[in-house]
């Protein structure tokens, strides 16, 4: 079959759109597809809920991809090892009693996993806002990132969900907009955001998943931006944490859901 290159253009616009309209209305909006973003979108797609991860950056994976300074290995404790040898990804133990994993295989992997279970990824897309009603969110306000670098006046489009999941890390853009514009308090104990605090790997990985919960009426964190909401420490490139709160997020939302 010879190729034409109209057939070719037509073939991509075609599906896109059909993808991103059917997407429109969905189950769970996560917005970050960082280490805890995808677990979330991996487990929630399993659970037979509609769910979509939209992405500002070209690239997902988070920080996972850099592993730690630019080496690519990641570390995970047991919990996070057993996690990842579920997946299928293969993790090797240190004399310290740790796990390292390749950290191009844990974001290729998660992301296929993802992909398959029928989440669906929309990246070079901005959360520049949310659709919000009797104080609770309801959706996202969305733009091309590329419409954002360039600071375009383009008006943006809605995706309406039931929850979102605010995975961005340590920036936490969605509650950022919230805290700005939505005239609300946080359920945080200031009402704000409470803000990350230095490195301090053991107590991180703990209050990671302690932290990630709602944080605003329809509005759920995990991953750093857990931490980074409520006041606790960041824990530099081990990732056990980030797969366990994107495990916890999803099983709370998944039990909404089901009421």
């Amino acid at each position: 079959m010879a190729l034409d290159e109209i057939k070719i253009s037509r073939a991509i616009i075609k599906r896109f759109m059909e993808k991103f309209i059917d997407y429109l209305d969905i189950d769970v909006a996560i917005v970050g597809a960082g280490p805890s973003g995808m677990m979330a979108a991996l487990e929630l797609a399993k659970m037979g809920r509609k769910v979509a991860v939209f992405e500002r950056k070209l690239s997902i994976g988070g920080g996972m991809w850099g592993g730690g300074m630019m080496f690519n290995e990641i570390v995970v404790q047991k919990e996070g090892s057993d996690i990842l040898n579920e997946l299928g990804i293969k993790t090797i133990e240190t004399e310290d009693g740790l796990f390292t994993a390749d950290s191009v295989e844990c974001v290729t992997t998660l992301a296929s996993l993802a992909c398959k279970a029928g989440a669906k990824f929309f990246n070079l897309m901005s959360v520049e806002d949310v659709l919000i009603s009797n104080g609770r969110v309801n959706g996202l306000v969305i733009n091309w990132t590329s419409v954002e670098m360039a600071g375009l006046h383009i008006d943006p489009l809605v995706v309406r969900s039931k929850y979102v999941i605010e995975a961005t890390g340590h920036p936490v853009e969605v509650l950022k907009v919230i805290q700005r514009k939505c005239g609300h308090k946080l359920l945080t104990p200031s009402g704000e955001i409470e803000g990350e605090r230095s490195m301090c790997a053991d107590i991180a990985e703990t209050t990671t998943l302690e932290n990630t919960k709602e944080a605003f009426p329809g509005v759920y964190v995990a991953g750093m931006a857990a931490n980074a909401t409520f006041g606790s420490f960041r824990m530099g490139p081990i990732f056990g944490g980030m797969l366990l709160s994107g495990r916890k997020i999803a099983e709370i939302i998944n039990q909404k859901l089901s009421v």
